[in-house]
This record gives C-alpha cells, structure tokens and sequence, in this order.
C-alpha cells in the first residue's frame, strides 16, 4: 500500500471503473427486486413489506463486499464489468441485508444506518394499524421473515450467475461456506454472551474466533476469493495459488475491519456510525476490546464492566464511564496496535500478490478505507 508515481492515473481510472461496477449493480439490484415484487405480489399485496424493508436497507451502504469481489474476478483475469460479477455482487449484498437483519434482531438494536431497523418497521406497522397482540413479537417475526426471505433471494440472485457458479465450482464451495461460516459465527457471538471465560486469555481467544467467521471472512477474504474463483473457473477444493494469496491478503483485512468497527461500537460518533454511542455496550458484546480491557483490569473494574454490559438502558453518563475505563486499561491502544500488525501483514501480503499494477493499487485503496474508518 505504497505510493508510486502511477498512484493519480490508478486513482483516477480505478474510481470511474467502480463507479461503473456500482452503477451496474444498483441498476441490477433494481431489476431484481422489481422481478421479486412481482413473485410475492402474486401471493398477496399484503406481504410486499417484506420485501420493502429489505430493499430499503440494502439501499447504499459501501458495498464493500461487491468491490472485493469485483477486484478478485479482475485480478484474476476477468473482463471488466462483466455481468457474472455483477450478479455476484448482488448476491454478496443481498446475504449481508440478511445477516443485518437478523442481526439487529439478536442484538436488540434499534437502528441500522442511522434508520429503524427492520424489526422496529414492523413494530410501526403494528402500532399504526392498531393491530392486535403484542407489538414486538409482530416486529421480531416480521423481520426474521424478512431476513429469511432475503436470504433465499441471495441464492436466487448467485444462481443466476450461470455456469461460472455452478455446482462443482470452488465459487460455488466459497459461496456455501462462506454463509454456513457466518451462521456458526453468529451463534459463537451469542453464546460468548451468556458462558463464563475460564480466564482473559480465552476470552480473548473467543472473540478473536468470533471476529473471524462472524466478520472476517464473509466481509473481506470470501467475496475477493469468490470473484477470482468465478473467473478462473476453479474446480471445488482445488483453490489456485493466486486465490490462496487473495485469502492470505483478505482475512487479515477482514479482521482488522472488524477490530476497527468493535471500536466505532463503543467510541463512535452517533452522527457518523448511524448508532447510539456506546451501543456495544449495551448489547453485551464479548469483543477483543472487552476481553483485553478484562485482562488489564482489576477486580473491581471487572465488576463494573460485567454488571455494566448487557444492559439496555445504559445511560451515556455509564457509557462515558466504560469508555473511560477500558481507554485508561489500554485496551483501546492494544487493539490499535492489533490493527496496525493485520496493516502490516496485508501490506506485505498485496505487494506480493501476482496481480496487475492497477488491481493492487484497488485494493490496496480498499484496504486503507477498511482499516481507517469512522462509520
């Protein structure tokens, strides 16, 4: 992630040959959910709100996602803006609306993007229908439809990818892993939630298994993989050297955009993350940040810090107390530093990669975005 003298021309070509890709998948994305209004419109017009959240929240976003893979089909030696890599995009956006709302729904949160999040859209329904029952239990069912719902359609939309995709094909084996992964990632989050620790150290060792198969590998290293093994036309369990460097590259990059977002869940701004400050801390989440704040504390911090987290109603006087407990632990400063080493080591992964001038010069712009944002 080197500056050279090619740097401005790279920088210019490369943000027009994204724009395009966007444009490309957001009119596809268009087009896809016109064809799914049709499908669930024939069942009931009654029913398109599950459709319309979906497509609400899958709206913008920084389709992370679809751009690693859009760089991994060209680095590995796909035509550009090819509909293949189009269609996997959408399919790669489309599973993460899914976990989104799903996982608004584990974490009790109220907002995504600075919006209601599904299951608080359909709790509004209720409420200004004045329907019967109780209002959250619509809102929860409601969303996990949704979610389900937009799961399937994600399949739908890798389906139509074509034979590049097809059973046999490691793009198929990333793209089945790839969501089992995220599944049983989700799951090691809630239960990390509830079960004792032995000690800090496997505490700390939990939250870095989280990181890695709730986060890392379906944000960065499966979406690179996937577009590179959709044009090289793997064969399943048989990954080329290339996208083994695309992994090597990927899932550090994953979890040091997941370290830099457990810091944004307890330090963002509101204005600028789309949540409420310190919203981590009042779902109770176990992350690498916790568990070095636990390790580096004493007893009675520890108290604080476990009969704090979890509780929903945490006032921002008490978020403003743990923030200042785990800055002044140097927990903050040791997950920068874990940051700056997964930099490192995806430095030194790129500059190795067999990949041309302007698809290392994409990604190592990715990279940089990834690891320094604020939202």
């Amino acid at each position: 992630m080197t500056a050279n003298t090619n740097d401005a021309g790279y920088q210019s070509s490369i943000q027009a040959e994204q724009a395009e890709f966007i444009a490309a998948l957001e009119s596809q994305m268009h087009d896809f959910f016109a064809s799914q209004r049709t499908v669930v419109e024939q069942v009931s017009p009654d029913a398109l709100p599950l459709l319309n959240f979906i497509e609400s929240l899958s709206t913008g976003g920084k389709r992370l996602r679809a751009l690693l893979c859009y760089w991994g089909w060209r680095g590995a030696g796909g035509a550009t803006l090819a509909s293949e890599v189009v269609r996997a995009g959408l399919a790669i956006e489309l599973f993460q609306t899914a976990a989104l709302i799903h996982d608004d729904i584990i974490d009790n949160s109220d907002t995504r993007r600075g919006a209601p999040a599904v299951h608080k859209r359909f709790e509004a329904m209720h409420t200004e229908n004045r329907w019967a029952g109780s209002v959250a239990d619509f809102g929860v069912a409601g969303a996990i439809l949704s979610g389900d719902l937009c799961l399937s359609m994600s399949e739908t939309a890798f389906s139509s990818v074509g034979q590049a995709g097809a059973w046999g094909t490691y793009a198929r084996e990333v793209f089945d892993v790839m969501r089992a992964e995220v599944m049983a990632g989700q799951y090691l989050d809630i239960l990390a939630e509830v079960e004792d620790a032995a000690d800090p150290d496997t505490a700390f060792q939990r939250a870095e298994r989280v990181i890695r198969y709730k986060s890392a590998k379906y944000s960065c290293e499966h979406p690179l993989v996937l577009g590179g093994a959709l044009a090289s036309g793997a064969t399943a369990g048989k990954p080329s050297t290339l996208l083994q460097d695309f992994s090597n590259f990927a899932l550090p990059l994953g979890e040091g955009f997941q370290m830099r977002d457990d810091i944004l869940g307890v330090f963002g701004e509101p204005e600028v993350t789309g949540k409420p400050a310190g919203d981590d801390l009042r779902e109770g989440k176990r992350t690498v940040l916790i568990a070095l704040t636990e390790k580096n504390s004493t007893a009675q911090q520890v108290q604080l810090l476990n009969s704090s987290l979890g509780s929903p109603n945490l006032s921002l006087e008490k978020v403003q107390e743990l923030q200042q407990l785990i800055s002044g632990s140097g927990a903050l400063a040791e997950v920068e530093q874990l940051i700056d080493d997964k930099r490192a080591v995806v430095s030194s992964e790129l500059e190795k990669m067999s990949v041309a001038d302007d698809v290392r010069f994409a990604l190592g712009q990715i990279a940089v975005k990834a690891l320094h944002r604020l939202s």
